[in-house]
């Protein structure tokens, strides 16, 4: 029963009506978050459960949803979900900006008017191509192509707005 509610939770995050000016709505990700930390850690059993609900708790507001939803992703890991390794790499790095440090993976990005994409803070230097691949992260070259095309895409949605 878990797996089911965490994806269902998961899947109606990412409907449209669910997400304004690219955040979650503040009362459904009240809810679902909420909804996750009720089910505890005794609910979840297999990889999968433990998938969706590192998912769902990345949507969190605070530096220890995020720690959270990264330690779940390893334990989805563990339990035999290798598709749970960018979830684990992306919820490092949202915790590491959301306390003031910087990513090491380069899996968030930020867009706001008036200004570049970026993914900064964010230390290029400390883990290499290789291991990016490895924990299913793209390289640094294809992160940069993908920056500018969310610049690109920016830019295009602001010149039909006006």
């Amino acid at each position: 029963m878990p797996r089911a509610w965490l994806a269902l939770a998961d899947s109606d995050l990412r409907q449209p009506g669910n997400i304004a000016d690219g955040e979650l709505e503040e009362e459904a990700l009240a809810g679902f978050v909420a909804g996750a930390q009720r089910l505890g850690l005794a609910a979840l059993q297999s990889g999968d459960d433990f998938y969706h609900a590192a998912f769902l708790l990345q949507h969190g507001a605070a530096p220890d949803d995020y720690l959270k939803a990264h330690l779940l992703a390893m334990v989805a890991i563990a339990r035999g979900k290798p598709g749970a390794t960018w979830i684990a790499s992306a919820t490092l790095d949202r915790y590491l900006q959301s306390i003031g440090k910087p990513q090491l993976l380069g899996t968030q990005f930020s867009l706001s008017p008036n200004t570049a994409a970026s993914q900064e803070p964010y230390n290029r230097a400390l883990v290499p191509d290789a291991m990016r691949k490895a924990l299913r992260v793209p390289s640094i070259a294809e992160q940069e192509k993908q920056r500018l095309e969310m610049e690109q895409q920016s830019s295009m949605t602001k010149k039909t707005s006006n």
